[in-house]
């Protein structure tokens, strides 16, 4: 039978039915148990489409809010209740529990959160996504609360993995206000802070630290007060894992003191404030973040945790097909080396991208978590993040989601070449002859980059020292940018001679 005919009938079954009868009838045939084999199989299609009865649904009535509430539950893993009033629907697993509060037209009155032998408090982040029927970030937050407890042992161990990532943040928000001024802002923070812009765990939403905004999002910033320009970012939890690690179960920081290299110090890390749990903290990050071979060796000397499942490629090509993803929706496979991008006042640009080879000083590998078990290790941690981030900015800047030049204006070509660690050189026609030129950037971290230019001998100068092209690079992180000044001041010369 094919797919309308079956649609029609079913149509014509059930015309004559009030709805809220039907959405009785499949929520009973879900929860009726099955004739027959028991299989640990879900109950794929019928599951899927009443996801998507839910989601069609506009939860304007008390039942269909707890419908849909008890569905979401259910495709999380966890358990949904209802109160005797029907006005209350409880998400309970055995670690935690969420407490809603309904009216009897369907709307959201109060969210409550309660973990293990804590007290309820009040959800505002809950309250809000289900107000706005945002029921994927609703559902996001579960998972991430569920993910808490991810940890193998009895309940015991798994409280004792809640309250080590307790006394993580605890001494992370500590470290955030060292040396932080009255008057400091948001971008100071993120670009300097110790732990960057550190915004605590919130009901279900887990602590966030943001670690670096390019200039043109501080421009963005600058230029409209109130907009909300987002840098990069990284969360903090735990997770379960096989190998034993002793956590800390209480703050280590000692806030009047410092060590002697100016760094936070830190309590010892003894039996009475820690334990031993098959758990691990972690940054976890929304897009995984393409990294150096170099760059992953040193956190994983930091932390003294190997990150696994990792797997090496040329990091251009890593860096490439990540900003590919993000500025355009095409089929990556299918992308070219070269790109064009237009600047205004300027000829047009085509980079070639030189993605180099899987030799250990030029490979990479895709991050999606940093495992560590000691709040020591997140300001270097950041450090690393903030000089990867900053130099993958640099060669993503050369990527444009256009590969065909669309018309026949001027063209300038230009070759980006990787090297070692995060520095790599622009080569380039010199403007003048016919000779070619370069231009060498050594990223030494988010915040020093050093330049050199190089023509040959015989040619004349361009007209741009190494300091110059240096600032115009911290200024704006955009290789085209940097091109297009050193051309800019080529012609000036060019034309005053």
């Amino acid at each position: 039978i094919s797919k309308n005919d079956l649609m029609e009938q079913l149509h014509l079954k059930y015309q004559q039915k009030p709805w809220a009868e039907t959405l009785k009838l499949v929520h009973f045939c879900m929860d009726k148990p099955r004739r027959g084999p028991v299989s640990n199989a879900p109950d794929g299609p019928l599951r899927s489409c009443m996801e998507k009865i839910q989601r069609t649904l506009d939860a304007q009535s008390l039942f269909s809010a707890i419908s849909t509430l008890e569905s979401l539950s259910k495709q999380k893993g966890l358990n949904a209740h209802v109160s005797p009033s029907g006005t209350a629907c409880y998400i309970t697993s055995n670690m935690f529990y969420i407490e809603i509060q309904l009216e009897r037209d369907g709307k959201v009155m109060d969210v409550k959160l309660a973990h293990l032998g804590e007290a309820p408090v009040v959800c505002d982040d809950l309250l809000q996504h289900l107000r706005t029927k945002n029921y994927d970030a609703f559902g996001k937050i579960l998972e991430d609360l569920s993910n808490l407890y991810q940890i193998p042992g009895n309940s015991e161990m798994k409280a004792k993995g809640y309250l080590a990532l307790q006394a993580l943040e605890k001494d992370l928000y500590s470290m955030s206000l060292l040396d932080r001024t009255p008057d400091v802002n948001r971008v100071t923070q993120v670009l300097h802070g110790k732990v960057g812009h550190l915004v605590p765990r919130i009901g279900g939403t887990p602590m966030s630290i943001e670690f670096y905004i390019s200039p043109y999002q501080v421009l963005e910033a600058e230029l409209n007060p109130g907009s909300q320009v987002s840098g990069t970012k990284t969360v903090v939890t735990v997770e379960g894992t096989d190998t034993l690690h002793k956590l800390p179960l209480s703050p280590l920081l000692v806030e009047s003191q410092a060590g002697e290299d100016g760094n936070p110090a830190f309590l010892p890390l003894t039996d009475e404030l820690g334990t031993d749990l098959s758990a691990f903290f972690v940054l976890k990050f929304q897009q995984p973040i393409p990294m150096s071979s170099c760059s992953i060796e040193e956190i994983q000397r930091l932390t003294g945790i190997q990150i696994t499942g990792l797997k090496l490629s040329p990091l251009y090509e890593l860096i490439v097909h990540a900003t590919l993803k993000e500025k355009c929706s095409e089929d990556l496979s299918t992308h070219k080396s070269h790109f064009f991008v237009s600047l205004p006042d300027c000829p047009k640009h085509c980079y070639f991208i030189n993605q180099g080879s899987e030799k250990s000083d030029l490979a990479g590998a895709l991050v999606s978590k940093i495992p560590f078990s000691h709040p020591k290790c997140v300001p270097g941690v950041i450090e690393i993040l903030r000089h990867q981030v900053a130099y993958n900015g640099l060669i993503n800047s050369c990527v444009s989601e256009k590969h065909i030049n669309e018309d026949d204006s001027e063209l300038l070509y230009f070759e980006v070449v990787p090297h070692r660690n995060t520095s790599f050189s622009v080569v380039f026609p010199h403007p003048v002859t016919e000779n070619l030129a370069c231009v060498a950037i050594d990223v030494i971290t988010s915040r020093e980059v050093q330049c050199h230019l190089h023509v040959n001998p015989q040619d004349p100068m361009l007209n741009s020292s190494d300091d110059f092209i240096a600032r115009v690079v911290k200024r704006c992180m955009s290789v085209p940018v940097v091109m297009r000044a050193i051309f800019r001041n080529a012609a000036k010369m060019k034309a005053d001679s």
